[in-house]
């Protein structure tokens, strides 16, 4: 999987070039952590295939798509200076940037948050508390006062903020709120997914003093952590459909392969925005089928 990474990054823009850098800053590995819910809420929240591509509802995956992870991890990266001097992800050695530190990037970073704001003309009261939620816990996970992810296990559950772009995409179609298990049971999820990939940080994260979930509980507990947290997603899902927890269900069993196989967790770690996004197209086509069947 690594190989296909690599060739595909082959015909990406040099991190070399102003645009080139704000493109491998937004993460594009990742750039379907926060759009794939969106296509998600948006299909469940449907009831004809026309409502797919409503225009709202493509502007919303067009912003979570690429802005959204720009004003995500640019956030981050600025308040992480310090930090990622020792991140082996950063730099010429790994497979992120290194922030540069340049005020014209932090006023595009900027920018590319704000836009999303202008959703709030076309969302319900419940939606645009959802994209408040997104944006408070977007900054505050990296920035003062509150910076959640220097807290262990505020940083785990603060990250259920990758739930809410599918949280705001679902109101915006249906109207109203989705399921309260769907959102508990995508926010466990999430949690999981936010500590395994902490795993990797845990030595450049100790030697910064950075306290985390995972630097505190250690490896091995941290991946028990995660598949309990994930059976437990996939527990609520279960509840609602079947289908739904089969697909959740897959995680916790990863974790346990994972746990037992000599794979490490800072190869796993680059695996799973394949695996998340063949399970999100899984949940997808569950949810086209239900549109064009129910």
């Amino acid at each position: 999987m690594s190989d296909v990474g690599e060739r595909l990054a082959a015909f990406a823009p040099s991190d070399q070039s102003f645009f080139g850098y704000l493109f491998w800053l937004s993460r594009p590995r990742f750039w379907l952590y926060l759009a794939g819910p969106v296509v998600v809420g948006v299909v469940y929240a449907a009831d004809s295939p026309a409502e797919f591509f409503q225009p709202l509802a493509l502007a919303l995956f067009a912003w979570f798509l690429i802005p959204a992870n720009l004003f995500l991890y640019g956030v981050n990266d600025i308040f992480d200076v310090d930090i990622d001097e020792k991140n082996p992800k950063k730099g010429e050695g790994g497979r992120e940037v290194q922030y540069t530190g340049d005020g014209i990037v932090v006023m595009v970073v900027y920018l590319a948050g704000a836009v999303g704001t202008l959703f709030g003309f076309a969302l319900t009261i419940q939606g645009i508390y959802a994209l408040a939620a997104f944006y408070f816990l977007a900054v505050e996970y990296s920035a003062p006062p509150l910076r959640f992810k220097t807290t262990p296990f505020l940083d785990s559950l603060s990250n259920g903020l990758y739930v809410l772009p599918g949280v705001v995409a679902y109101i915006a179609i249906a109207g109203e709120s989705p399921p309260l298990l769907a959102v508990a049971g995508g926010w466990l999820w999430t949690m999981g997914m936010h500590t395994f990939s902490a795993v990797p940080d845990i030595e450049p994260d100790r030697e910064a003093g950075i306290d985390t979930t995972a630097t505190v509980l250690g490896e091995r507990p941290t991946l028990v952590y995660c598949g309990a947290v994930w059976l437990a997603a996939a527990v609520l899902m279960g509840l609602l459909h079947p289908f739904l927890g089969a697909v959740f269900g897959a995680y916790p069993v990863l974790t346990v392969l994972f746990a037992l196989s000599s794979v490490s967790v800072d190869r796993a770690y680059w695996w799973f925005p394949v695996i998340n996004t063949v399970a999100g197209a899984a949940l997808t086509m569950g949810g086209v089928w239900v549109v064009l069947n129910g």
